[in-house]
Parts: structure tokens; C-alpha cells; sequence
């Protein structure tokens, strides 16, 4: 496991300007400290420079655990950033501790672990290549957090920058027969405390074909990710969409065929 990410080559003003706002976005999270927005000074103005503040934050937060894919729709290009391990990892059943804990939110996804490496190479990788190289999918909740008061408030911009959102990351069990999953079929849902947050079928926003996302991380995302190693975790989407819980609350995420993952918030 262990990647690790690398900065994209922007002007050395630019650089400064989104080290600034990084260092603005880890003080808010480490201390629990929240604020509206950056200085407009700070924003980023293109994904490329949101993208540095990640890999800021991702160099600061390290080692990486692995990495979040998703898309808007399922045809659209997808947005991608690492998964500090500092965020917080565990498996189902464990309890997620108050540090670097505000927000307390929680999106159902399912994940894949590689099971061997994706170096970095020229030749593009082929979908056959990729599922070879997973060893293993689960259940999963990425957990999130932000250095906004609302990230929901701030340009979207901003929003990707701030690690998209991770705080965190959830597994549960392996399913064995994933190749053969029909995920147009597959439903879940997220209850908080007992009271169901939300209940659907076919409901990432980025569609049912999980592996075109882990493909497209393999080949088009390698330029940050140095490549992929055994180990990494790969979420893939939200079938959820946001859901908040409270210190002391706990979470349960079904999925029908999937799995189910119970944690609580300390």
C-alpha cells in the first residue's frame, strides 16, 4: 500500500498560492475549526489547481491509503484524490474516533482492493489487465469531513481541493462472486441510529460500471497517483449521496447483495 501522490507541475506562484490554501484547509480540519470559505486569493481557479491543494494535503496527511473515483454521470470524465490514511481507517463493527471529527458524514460505496501492482507504463492498461489485478471488493463507507463550515456553500472548486470531502474510509467483508454482480439490480441502504437516511436501487451517480472508473484511475490517473499498488483501496462513488450522524451515533450500511457495514462515531 503506502502510494503515495505527486504534485502537478503548476507556476511556483500558483504553487504558493495553493500551498497557502492547503495549509488553511489542514489547520481547519486538525483543530476542528471550520470557516465559509477560502480567500478569494486562495481559491482554485482550475481543477488542475484544486487538484494540487489535494496532493498538498495528501503529502502532509501520508502515507495514502488508496484513492476515490467517481463521476457526475456515467458518462462523464470522472474526479479523483487520495485517501490519507491519517483520515482514519477501519473495518466494520469498529468504532471511529473524535479525532479530526466534525462532520460525521457518511456515503455508502463499494470498494475494490488490488491485489497487485499497476505501475505506471505507457501502454494503457486493458479492463482485463485491471480485473486481474483487483484481488477482492467489499462493502464500504467513505467517511467525510471538511474544512468549511458548509461544504456544500463553497465553489466547487474549493470543494475538490478540500480532498473532496474524505475524512476517512469504512470495509466490510469481501462478496466472492462481485465479477458476476448485476449492479442494475443492486440496492441499498443507510440507516443512522435505526431511522433509514436513505434507500435506493441503481443509484451511483456514475452508473453500474465500477470497473470503467478503476480503469480510468489505472491509465488517466496515473500522472498523480505514481501508479497503483498492491493493497490500495479503490472506493468507487456514492450510492448514497451524504448523510450525517452525530458523536455517539450509529451507522449501518446494506447493501442487497454486497454486504453490511455497522460502525459507531465515539
Amino acid at each position: 500500500m503506502a502510494t503515495s501522490v505527486r504534485q502537478h507541475r503548476i507556476s511556483a506562484m500558483e504553487n504558493d498560492r495553493m500551498r497557502s490554501a492547503a495549509e488553511l484547509l489542514l489547520r481547519a480540519r486538525r483543530n476542528g475549526t471550520p470557516f465559509p470559505e477560502l480567500p478569494v486569493g486562495l481559491r482554485p481557479h482550475t481543477l488542475e489547481e484544486a487538484y494540487a491543494i489535494q496532493d498538498i494535503m495528501g503529502l502532509a496527511m501520508e502515507p495514502i491509503g488508496g484513492w476515490k473515483v467517481g463521476a457526475p454521470a456515467p458518462d462523464a470524465t470522472p474526479l479523483y484524490g487520495p485517501m490519507p490514511l491519517l483520515g482514519g481507517y477501519a473495518e466494520t463493527g469498529q468504532k471511529i474516533s473524535k479525532h479530526m471529527r466534525r462532520m460525521r458524514g457518511v456515503e455508502a460505496e463499494i470498494a475494490f482492493r488490488l491485489g497487485s501492482d499497476l505501475p505506471v507504463r505507457a501502454e494503457a492498461y486493458t479492463r482485463e489487465e485491471v480485473v486481474a489485478a483487483i484481488a477482492s471488493a467489499h462493502p464500504a463507507i467513505e467517511l467525510l469531513e471538511s474544512a468549511y463550515v458548509d461544504p456544500d456553500k463553497v465553489d466547487r472548486l474549493s470543494m475538490i481541493g478540500d480532498l473532496q470531502m474524505n475524512g476517512g474510509f469504512v470495509y466490510g467483508a469481501a462478496y466472492a462472486d462481485w465479477k458476476n454482480a448485476d449492479l442494475t439490480q443492486e440496492q441499498v441502504t443507510v440507516s443512522i441510529d435505526g431511522a433509514v437516511r436513505f434507500e435506493g436501487t441503481a443509484t451511483n451517480t456514475a452508473g453500474t460500471d465500477l470497473l470503467r472508473l478503476v480503469t480510468w484511475l489505472a491509465n488517466q490517473g496515473q500522472e498523480r497517483t505514481g501508479g497503483l499498488n498492491a493493497g490500495d483501496w479503490i472506493t468507487t462513488g456514492s450510492w448514497s449521496g451524504k448523510a450525517l450522524a452525530n458523536q455517539g451515533s450509529s451507522v449501518t450500511v446494506r447493501f442487497s447483495h454486497f454486504g453490511e457495514i455497522g460502525i459507531w462515531f465515539e
